[in-house]
């Protein structure tokens, strides 16, 4: 360890032997560096061999004592040393490019000077070089350079083939040269490709090739749409042939993208030629061309990987479904062409069964019939969605008269299918999802994720169904109702079966409960009796699965839905009487205090809380039905407030309900003073404000250390800022001598009793009000005045304060402090 130096003179020594160290092994590692540079070149250049004997640079000091071991230099690439690999490759690149660019320049342009032995020798000589190189460079283990060169072959055969059609078969018909020279491309490239072995490119480019010879022949002999999807399949059926068995990736991946393309095309025809077909000779057709495609897909996913052969399963089960639905649906009519593809797709379901057939092409299929059976419901959902909702437009016409059938009311929207197929739909899918649930629960599945999803969506369609196909059959209106309430009946069993019955499924039994419920309720409507019927039975449905149902957000739905059915009775009773709006309103009121007599019985908080949020709503429409009649409408506030203090009894309620009570109150008596025509806003202020003094009052007495302006300052405010703000626009005498007194018997209080509220509110009131009688004569005096007066004043005022600044200061800390010791 170096010892620390003892004098500036010794540390500066130190420093200097340092620096000069430090110089010595730069100088040391840069002639290394220039030995290693000139060993990585003579590596490059022809093997490794040291210069200068395989000594280091002499003359460096300290020899290598300090300088890392010498190892044999890595391998590294041939062309490290001018810019890497990389710089290769865009040679290479280059090179190639100007082959094919100078290849197509001759083709074009300097062909025709040549005669046909010249031709002959400049295509069998290029050709054949172009294809024999690569080997050669192989051989020299140049990979890269015999790629390059392979490239430019390839093309060089290519523009041969243009090249005899240009020159020695000109007549000969486009199409069917280039479906020959395709073919005869595709061979020649995959032989040179086998035969040579190295090269990644003639292979890939066979695939290719081997995609047009059909197609194009197809096409140069005329055939049909039909004729030419054909030889697109048998070409994709090739390409899965040469993905399944040959090797290599390049190839596989050619291979499996070209089929992709091929199949496509001809599903593609398929669909557009058994669409369009009209009848069934002419769809049978595309129909077989459809299960082939489908076969071919189901080929493919066979030897697929995973992702790969569920896809392929999917879309063969949908070209089957294409192809067998485009024959039957010829047979029907349009409205139930849908249905005729969903039971198609329904057939795909016993392949689920079929243990010889790979698990992933099993879940394809599955997936095919589930995207069919989608699709049939998304495309009847529109008219079924119209339906449910037809029955809207009795609200416009209350108790107009109890139709002959469900139809009839429907109409009056303009919405009903002109079919049995929507609900056919509705109901085929609702036994497909069953059929899973109940296989997925055999197979020994929980009751969740999928086998719950399906079984709700069972559920919802079969709910959706019985409503719509009541209205498409035309049933009688009674029968009608009659269904509808014992489908609700049924879905609130169900829903609060919550220990046999998925939460997924149960969840929705539920909401599809209240959504029939409300197309019963507004089919009842057309009707007086059926009004009361309907959401009598309603009431008693949701109370009992109220009073059943285990779960939070059952139970408070339903009991909400009751109090709303018990509302709309209530409102049937005011109209049947005649009553009128608000008169209505005070029978309405019986329903939320029905509500509050039982739970001040009940007690319970999970049943309450509902009951008080139906109760809520019964009592905002019975103010929205007095709201024409302000004398109604102070009693109905009035019978609020009542209902609002008998809650405040319960404990857990007397803050919230207390002030909703006192404020319901004091809306009650102003709406009855505004009706009577009274103007003077002290009417309205002064009962609130002695209310809330009182109430201020008896809060400082339990409290002595509450403060004024908590117990004091609201109702103090209430009644003084008001009347300032009408004082203002009035200009009589009585209200400023009323409101200065009392503002001065405030103050006087408040500076008795040492509280600081009443003391500040009733100063500041007394001086706006000496403000406002003052204002008139102190204007007087302004304008009697000369205007330098004015300034003048304010400059003295200015100097006397500015003289006894600190006393002034001094009295407003004591004033301040003198404040805070109030209460």
């Amino acid at each position: 360890m170096t010892p620390l130096p003892s004098s500036p003179a010794e540390e500066l020594a130190l420093l200097e032997r340092e620096l000069i160290w430090l110089n010595t092994r730069r100088v040391q590692l840069l002639r290394r560096r220039s030995w290693l540079k000139a060993a990585l070149r003579a590596q490059s250049a022809g093997g490794w061999q040291p210069p200068h004997g395989g000594q280091p640079p002499q003359g460096a000091p300290g020899g290598w004592a300090h300088a890392p071991a010498a190892h044999p230099a890595p391998a590294v690439p041939s062309g490290s040393a001018t810019g890497g690999p990389g710089a290769q490759h865009v040679l290479l690149i280059l090179g190639g490019l100007l082959l094919a660019v100078a290849a197509i320049a001759f083709t074009l342009f300097s062909w025709g000077e040549l005669g046909i032995a010249g031709r002959s020798v400049v295509l069998a000589g290029v050709t054949a070089g172009a294809l024999g190189a690569p080997v050669l460079l192989l051989r020299r283990g140049l990979g890269a350079t015999a790629e390059s060169v392979g490239a430019v072959a390839l093309l060089l055969t290519v523009l041969d083939a243009y090249a005899l059609h240009a020159a020695v078969l000109p007549e000969a018909d486009g199409a069917g040269y280039a479906a020959f020279a395709s073919g005869v491309l595709a061979a020649g490239w995959a032989a040179y490709g086998v035969g040579v072995g190295r090269l990644r490119l003639p292979l890939p480019a066979a695939v290719v090739a081997g995609q047009f010879p059909l197609v194009l022949g197809a096409w140069a002999a005329g055939g049909s749409a039909l004729v030419i999807g054909w030889a697109l399949l048998v070409t994709a059926a090739g390409s899965v042939v040469v993905a399944a068995r040959v090797p290599g990736l390049a190839v596989r991946a050619t291979a499996w993208s070209g089929a992709g393309v091929t199949w496509a095309g001809g599903l593609l025809i398929g669909l557009g030629e058994s669409v369009s077909a009209s009848g069934p000779l002419d769809a049978a057709a595309p129909g077989v061309l459809l299960l082939g495609a489908a076969a071919v897909a189901l080929a493919a996913a066979w030897r697929a990987p995973q992702e790969m052969a569920v896809t392929g399963g999917v879309v063969a089960g949908l070209a089957a479904v294409a192809g067998v639905g485009g024959v039957l649906r010829t047979e029907v009519p349009w409205s139930w062409a849908v249905v005729v593809y969903l039971v198609c797709g329904a057939a795909l379901a016993p392949v689920a069964r079929i243990a010889v057939v790979p698990r992933t092409v099993r879940g394809g299929v599955l997936g095919a019939a589930a995207g069919v059976t989608g699709v049939a419901v998304l495309a009847v959902l529109p008219s079924a969605a119209a339906t449910l909702l037809g029955p809207a437009a009795v609200l416009t016409g209350l108790w107009a008269g109890a139709p002959d059938g469900t139809r009839e009311l429907a109409a009056g929207a303009g919405a009903w299918p002109d079919a049995l197929s929507v609900p056919v739909v509705l109901l085929v899918a609702a036994v497909l999802l069953g059929a899973v649930y109940a296989s997925l629960v055999q197979e020994g599945r929980e009751p969740a994720g999928w086998p719950g999803a399906a079984g709700a969506g069972a559920v919802g369609l079969v709910s959706a169904a019985v409503p719509v196909l009541l209205v498409s059959a035309d049933v009688a209106y009674a029968a009608a109702l009659v269904v509808d309430l014992l489908l609700v009946a049924g879905l609130l069993a169900a829903a609060v079966a919550v220990r046999r019955v998925p939460a997924a499924a149960g969840g929705t039994a539920l909401w599809c409960a209240v959504a029939v419920a409300a197309h019963a309720g507004l089919l009842a409507l057309a009707a007086e009796p059926a009004t009361y019927a309907v959401f009598g039975l309603l009431l008693v449905l949701f109370a009992a699965s109220a009073a059943r149902s285990r779960e939070a957000v059952a139970r408070s739905l339903t009991l909400v839905l009751s109090v709303v059915c018990a509302l709309v009775v209530a409102s049937a009773a005011g109209a049947s009487l005649e009553l009128g709006a608000p008169r209505t309103a005070v029978l309405v009121l019986v329903v939320p205090a029905a509500v509050v007599v039982l739970g001040l019985w009940v007690r319970t908080p999970a049943v309450v809380v509902p009951l008080e949020a139906g109760a809520g709503f019964a009592a905002l429409v019975a103010l929205g039905l007095a709201v024409t009649d302000g004398a109604y409408l102070s009693l109905v506030l009035a019978l609020c407030g009542v209902l609002a203090a008998a809650t405040a009894v319960r404990p857990e309620r007397r803050p919230g309900a207390g002030y909703l009570a006192a404020g319901l109150f004091a809306t009650a008596t102003w709406v009855r003073l505004v009706s009577a025509g009274v103007t003077h806003p002290e009417a309205y202020t002064l009962p609130v404000s002695v209310i809330a003094c009182a109430v201020g009052l008896l809060r400082r007495r339990t409290d002595p250390e509450a403060s004024s302006w908590t117990a004091y300052g609201p109702g103090l405010g209430v009644t003084l800022g008001p009347s300032l703000l009408a004082l203002w626009s009035d200009p009589h005498w009585q209200r400023p001598l009323l409101l200065g007194a009392a503002a001065l018997a405030v103050t006087v209080t408040g500076a008795v009793r040492r509280l600081q509220a009443p003391l500040l509110l009733g100063g500041g009131t007394l001086a706006l009000v000496a403000l406002h009688e003052l204002a008139p004569h102190v204007a007087q005096v302004f304008d009697a005045l000369p205007r330098w007066s004015v300034p003048a004043l304010a400059g003295l005022l200015l100097l006397a304060l500015g003289a006894t600044y600190e006393q002034r200061l001094r009295d407003a800390r004591r004033l301040r402090e003198h404040l805070g010791r109030m209460r």
